[in-house]
């Protein structure tokens, strides 16, 4: 049985360097460790990588849970208009405040990249519940160019 470390208040390491704090999941993508045994991560690594999991996958992706995911997938054709940076954002906030329950997400800033114009990079500033600690998560997301007719 695994022995579970709570942090202790006179110690002079902050609470929050305490990856059980924020938990413990798979590392994506799937990945065998030195050992034999399915990768893990934890702490804000975990966090992150959950994130970009849930922004990576669209709704209908899971069998068994075909809700999860973030709506971004549904602009992938559409022209980069400031539209469609707002639609973007909203999608990106309500997946995470979905399926990300320990961070809180402060802002979403998505932005097309100056030098590839299928390229739009989202910078989500966010808050972990438990720590309170402020991070920044950037996700590169990559749209099928408009054509002009």
């Amino acid at each position: 049985m695994e022995e579970i470390v709570l942090p202790s208040f006179g110690s002079h390491e902050p609470a929050h360097h305490d990856a059980s704090f924020i938990g413990r999941g798979f590392y994506w993508p799937m990945q065998v460790d030195h050992t034999g045994s399915i990768r893990l991560t934890d702490g804000p690594a975990d966090l992150d990588r959950s994130m970009a999991v849930v922004l990576a996958t669209a709704p209908g992706e899971r069998l068994m849970r075909p809700q999860f995911g973030c709506r971004i997938w549904d602009l992938l054709f559409e022209p980069v208009t400031p539209n469609l940076l707002g639609l973007m954002a909203q999608a990106v906030r309500d997946a995470l405040a979905q399926w990300e329950p320990r961070v809180i997400v402060e802002q979403v800033d998505p932005r097309p990249d100056g030098d590839d114009d299928a390229l739009i990079v989202i910078n989500v500033t966010y808050r972990v519940k438990a720590t309170n600690d402020r991070r920044n998560l950037v996700y590169p997301f990559y749209v099928i160019p408009h054509e002009e007719s």
